[in-house]
């Protein structure tokens, strides 16, 4: 979507030049401006996007206190079984 955004933004330079209207122009240059920021917005917004991890792979708050809890009860056994060093 954001390379259609880069494309109307061509016909819009396009616009601006190939007119003799200096309103014309000057709206053109300004949509063909607008039509670039958006096209890098998208752009980068694709890029964080691909970067960022899975939402579903999140640890919800309870999960996370049952993990910690049971890595505190395997901590606790291991420290239990170990033979005391002499």
């Amino acid at each position: 979507m954001s390379w259609l955004y880069l494309l109307l933004a061509i016909a819009a330079f396009a616009v601006a030049f190939k007119t003799a209207s200096t309103a014309l122009m000057v709206v053109a240059l300004i949509v063909a401006f607008a039509l670039v920021i958006a096209w890098l917005m998208g752009l980068l917004a694709a890029r964080l996007e691909s970067r960022s991890g899975n939402p579903a792979m999140i640890v919800d708050p309870a999960e996370l206190t049952r993990l910690r809890e049971q890595a505190e009860a395997r901590q606790a056994a291991a420290a239990n079984t170990e033979p005391p060093t002499v």
